[in-house]
């Protein structure tokens, strides 16, 4: 699993020019699957995801979590994230997890994150062209990757 996490002012998706979901001080979230992860990466990634201290305090440093500055979660799948550009000019998705597979991993995902925070993330729609729009906040972005937390699978 693959997590662009960006501090944000604000966020919001909209499909067919529409607003769909948006969110004012929080996370945006970009969520790529891939075929190995399991509830156990989900909820390993979610909780890291969380519980990251990404926000500043009275002394401008880096030390408040999502939940101690209130802010919202904006949560949305994106399998571009597994794109394998090392052959050739057209990216490869083959590391992605398949449509069905994914979705499912995605919902399950936002489950748990509803569990931690104790309120609903905001998400996209699976699957939609989406037009994601952000105003990032510092710049402050994070990559996590599963691959680097040494998860013990279930």
């Amino acid at each position: 699993m693959r997590v662009v996490i960006q501090r944000v002012n604000s966020a919001s998706v909209s499909i067919d020019g529409k607003l769909y979901s948006s969110i004012e001080k929080g996370i945006l979230a970009l969520i790529g699957i891939s075929p190995e992860d399991d509830e156990s990466v989900l909820r390993t990634v979610a909780e890291k995801m969380l519980s990251l201290r990404i926000f500043t305090d009275q002394e401008d440093k880096m030390n408040l979590s999502l939940s101690d500055v209130g802010g919202k979660l904006l949560a949305v799948s994106q399998f571009t994230l597994y794109a394998d550009c090392r052959k050739g000019r057209r990216p490869s998705f083959t590391d992605a997890a398949g449509g069905e597979i994914a979705e499912k991993l995605y919902n399950r995902f936002i489950e748990i994150c509803e569990e931690i925070l104790g309120q609903k993330p905001m998400t996209g729609e699976f699957g939609a062209d989406m037009k994601i729009s952000l105003e990032n906040d510092g710049p402050v972005t994070i990559i996590l990757d599963s691959k680097d937390l040494n998860i013990k699978k279930v």
